[in-house]
């Protein structure tokens, strides 16, 4: 569906994620979120589903398939994985599914920490136009976007999750 204004809110997005993955919860998941929205809902879910884990948070910037095209993004942070990946039942955060290839990139860096026991993708948004074959096992919002058209979320000075619709 194409976006409306005003967009979705995203903190009731959040919500709506959070109450799709508690039944995996019996399998002791641990949260990775992909910087920088990934990480905030990570964040929020975290806090939602009152897990005591601490969250990871992953950055793909080295592990893209566009990286020599592209370079270093400016604000590469560092990955910190604060528990053990080999056997675990990931849940990969990030905001917006599109192409696939920052999914991608997030299961190559994991698999470099370990072998997880299953690897699962939670997202608010799906806009299509895969190139890769990855889909998301939870997802909240199916939206369409024109190619020159961006979904930004972002964290409002309260802390407030918030999207953002950008053209190129």
């Amino acid at each position: 569906m194409l976006p409306t204004d005003p967009l979705p809110d995203a903190e009731a997005q959040c919500r709506q994620l959070a109450e799709l993955i508690r039944p995996l919860l019996p399998n002791d998941p641990v949260l990775v979120g992909i910087y920088s929205g990934g990480a905030w809902i990570a964040e929020r879910l975290g806090e939602l589903l009152g897990l005591d884990q601490e969250i990871g948070l992953i950055d793909v910037s080295f592990y893209r398939d566009d990286f020599a095209e592209k370079g270093l993004h400016p604000q590469v942070k560092p990955t910190l994985i604060p528990f053990e990946i080999e056997g675990r039942h990931i849940v990969l955060v990030d905001d917006v599914l599109y192409t696939g290839r920052t999914t991608r990139a997030a299961i190559n860096e994991l698999f470099d920490y370990g072998r997880p026991a299953s690897v699962s993708l939670a997202v608010l948004a799906d806009r299509g136009g895969r190139e890769l074959p990855v889909a998301a096992t939870w997802q909240v919002w199916a939206v369409e976007l024109a190619p020159e058209q961006s979904l930004v979320l972002e964290k409002q000075e309260q802390g407030q999750l918030a999207w953002r619709l950008e053209n190129a």
